[in-house]
């Protein structure tokens, strides 16, 4: 087994992560920006701010194998912030291959490709990427700068580009769609007929556990997903069962549908759930000899069953 670096140790990818590794018998560090509540099993080094004047002395002795999560801290502007996450990745590159790692593991996304697919076209790691977002922008020119480190160096350069990730504990716009389904207010998607890729926390970390020791691995840009893709009124009835909810879905016109798009915080999560977005993670499957183990039911219950006992 070996000796790995988890950065952004503390999130909720990250602590999922650092437990799958331990379990599969590896010595896990995790780094993260402040002090973070323990993980057992897991050595923890608060790290600071990351970025291109960070000294990783002390956290890499020894080291075998770097899982790279950690996201950009908050700055003033996206470019500012795109160029630092970028240089604090190069030089993490630069100081890994100093003292000897073999292998970064960098979780970037989907996005860096773009944000919509027509339904039964989705992307390949091989299609040009065409973000349309300054995330995806961001996503995309941190890749370009680890592989640009890895032609310098020699360290072997695994990109993973996950959907939107899922799973107990999940933040941000899913647990906002969570909390609307809890809430039994109808919601305007019976009629959507999309298709979305997502991925539930547990495959994930299996898929990176896999990547980090599978030679197949080395040098590719991954895509993974669950094992269906699931249009957002299956996606709603699902969380609405491990809810035990009803799950309270009418149509609408497609012109009242747009002027709700425009509506403030509710509009960019309105057009995550009417837009298709699918990865075809065909490649990812043949060369690192991987299927998801986890299903997307089996997934969406314990997501949704844990945020039932929270709330």
């Amino acid at each position: 087994m070996a000796r790995i670096l988890v950065t952004g140790a503390a999130g909720f990818i990250g602590r999922a992560l650092c437990v799958g590794l331990v379990e599969r018998g590896h010595a896990v560090l995790g780094s993260s920006r402040r002090p973070a509540e323990p993980i057992p099993g897991v050595e923890l080094c608060p790290i600071g701010d990351i970025g291109s004047m960070t000294d990783w002395s002390g956290h890499l002795d020894g080291i075998e194998i770097v899982v790279h999560l950690a996201n950009r801290a908050h700055q003033s502007g996206w470019k500012a912030a795109d160029h630092n996450e970028a240089q604090a990745a190069r030089v993490l590159v630069h100081s890994a291959a100093k003292t000897g790692v073999r292998r970064l593991i960098h979780m970037s996304s989907v996005r860096a490709m773009g944000e919509a697919t027509l339904p039964g076209a989705p992307l390949r790691a091989t299609d040009p990427p065409r973000p349309s977002d300054p995330y995806g922008r961001g996503k995309l020119a941190t890749e370009r700068a680890l592989q640009a480190a890895a032609l310098e160096t020699g360290i072997e350069i695994v990109i993973l580009r996950p959907p939107l990730v899922y799973g107990p504990g999940v933040k941000a716009n899913f647990r906002a769609l969570m909390r609307l389904v809890a809430s039994g207010l109808p919601l305007p998607l019976a009629g959507i007929d999309n298709r979305r890729s997502l991925i539930f926390i547990d495959n994930l970390v299996d898929l990176v556990g896999r990547a980090c020791l599978h030679p197949g691995a080395a040098g590719r840009v991954l895509l993974a997903r669950d094992a269906a893709d699931l249009s957002t009124p299956e996606l709603i009835r699902f969380l609405a069962a491990g809810l035990d909810r009803p799950a309270r879905l009418f149509c609408v016109p497609r012109p009242a549908l747009a002027m709700l798009r425009q509506v403030p915080k509710l509009g960019p999560l309105l057009s995550r759930l009417t837009l298709s977005l699918q990865a075809d993670d065909a490649e990812t499957r043949v060369a690192l000899d991987w299927q998801p183990p986890v299903s997307p039911e089996i997934g969406l219950a314990a997501t949704a069953a844990a945020f039932r006992d929270r709330s």
